[in-house]
Parts: C-alpha cells; sequence; structure tokens
C-alpha cells in the first residue's frame, strides 16, 4: 500500500472561535490534504480547555503547547505565567508557546513582555521542550534574550518568521527553525527572495490559522489544509518535488517536537 505524504502544520489556533461552525470539517479537510499533525499554540489561560477539547476530539493528530502569548501580556500576567507552571507540572505538551515580544500594537508592556519571555524560556529548558517564537516589530529585543539565554538546550521555532535573510541566520544560530507560512506567498513578503539560500533542514510548515492565509486565499479565513499551497510555493523555490518538502519539513518538525 502506498503511504500517504504527510505534511505537518506546525502552528495552528484550531480553537479559534472563527472555526465555531465547521471546526471537525475544517479539520477533516486537512487530513484528507494530507495534514495529519497539528500542534496548537497556547495564547492565554482562556484557551486551555478548548485546547483540551480538540485533543480529545482528534487524539492521534492534535498536540498541544503551553505558553502566554506575548500581546496577552497584561497587567495580570504573573497568574497567567502560573497557570503554565500549573499545567506543566500536570501533564505533557510538546512545546512552551507561542511567547515572545510583540511591539506592533503596544509597547506599554515591554518590560513584563521580557521578563514572561525570559520565564517561559527557563521553563522549556527545565522541562526540555521547545520554544515557540512569536515576534513582531521586535527581532532585536528577542534576540538580545536569546543572546543571553543561549544553550544546546534551547532549541525550538522562529513561528510566522518574516525577516531579512541576516535575521534568519542568527535565529539559525540560537537552534531556531524557521517557521513559513503563507507571507512566503505573498508579492510583498520578501522571504521568498533568499529562502533557497536557507537549507531546507532549518525550515518547518505552518499556516497560523485562522490569520494569514496563502494566496490565492489571501485576506480570508486561513485554515491547515492550505498548509499544501505553502508546500507548493517551496516546491517552486527549492526545485524540490512536493513529495520531498513534505518529507523534509515533517522531518524536521518530529526534530523539535519529538513526535
Amino acid at each position: 500500500m502506498e503511504t500517504k505524504t504527510i505534511l505537518t502544520d506546525t502552528h495552528t489556533h484550531l480553537y479559534s472561535e472563527e472555526f465555531n461552525e465547521d471546526r471537525n470539517e475544517m479539520i477533516q479537510r486537512a487530513i484528507d490534504a494530507g495534514v495529519s499533525r497539528f500542534f496548537i499554540p497556547a495564547i492565554d489561560a482562556a484557551c486551555t480547555p478548548s485546547m483540551y477539547a480538540l485533543e480529545q476530539d482528534f487524539p492521534e493528530n492534535i498536540f498541544l503547547m503551553m505558553g502566554l502569548h506575548p500581546t496577552y501580556v497584561k497587567d495580570n500576567y504573573q497568574e497567567e505565567l502560573q497557570h503554565v507552571k500549573e499545567e506543566l507540572a500536570k501533564r505533557k505538551f510538546y512545546a512552551i508557546g507561542e511567547i515572545g515580544i510583540d511591539l506592533y500594537w503596544d509597547k506599554t508592556h515591554l518590560k513584563e513582555q521580557q521578563i514572561a519571555f525570559r520565564t517561559q524560556i527557563q521553563l522549556a529548558k527545565q522541562y526540555k521542550l521547545p520554544i515557540i517564537i512569536h515576534c513582531r516589530d521586535a527581532f532585536d529585543e528577542i534576540f538580545e534574550i536569546l543572546e543571553e539565554e543561549k544553550s544546546d538546550d534551547l532549541f525550538g521555532i522562529f513561528h510566522c518568521f518574516t525577516g531579512t535573510y541576516e535575521q534568519a541566520l542568527q535565529a539559525i544560530s540560537y537552534n531556531m527553525k524557521l517557521g513559513i507560512g503563507g507571507v512566503v506567498t505573498f508579492k510583498n513578503g520578501k522571504i521568498d527572495q533568499f529562502l533557497h539560500e536557507i537549507d531546507m533542514q532549518h525550515i518547518v510548515l505552518e499556516t497560523d490559522s485562522p490569520y494569514l492565509a496563502p494566496k490565492p486565499f489571501r485576506g480570508k479565513r486561513n485554515e491547515s489544509s492550505y498548509v499544501v499551497n505553502i508546500a507548493e510555493k517551496l516546491v517552486e523555490i527549492y526545485g524540490l518535488s512536493y513529495d520531498e518538502i513534505a518529507q523534509k519539513t515533517t522531518e524536521n518538525s518530529k526534530a523539535i517536537f519529538g513526535i
């Protein structure tokens, strides 16, 4: 029997309310398209119950992370971090994420974001888990902390990587793989111009559903089956077959998540 090419969506918010009307159908569409591994980032404590429900419905396909998203770092961030610590102590997760710094919307909580990022990096080391980094308008601030925290047991994924070639090399130097999503298909996305210079071993695929849909769905709701469109763009960039892209990026995801 021919084995089907397996694609991995390393970053998808399947619990998002944007999927409330058709969640199971949407997940089934992705599975039918060969996307059978979904890694689910946490945002804050409020999303934990719906993440657990997803895992219960699709135990073979859904792999959960735990973490506090930087744009959800508010005055109560210590309580939120306490929730992360309590959940990590209770059960298995596959990564700490998504964590990082986001200065796009609001710079008022930069100090708290830095503390939350560092605290969660240290939790990842304690539990020997990868980190999934969210970075928006904050490469310098994130690299500063990664430089201080770098070690053999610090590794993970730079989610939704949209930086320059130099920033890509810097991220890789901290044991990070680059999460490549819909932006690679955009005309003004820029990363398609240098990605061929980055070895495939550093690349994983993601959608960040329901956000950042690739062409030809740009501006619409994103979903995990669209990993196929991102893989097709990488076929073009790397000059490899679709199966090679799928196999290599799924292997890379296994190297990070251990499953």
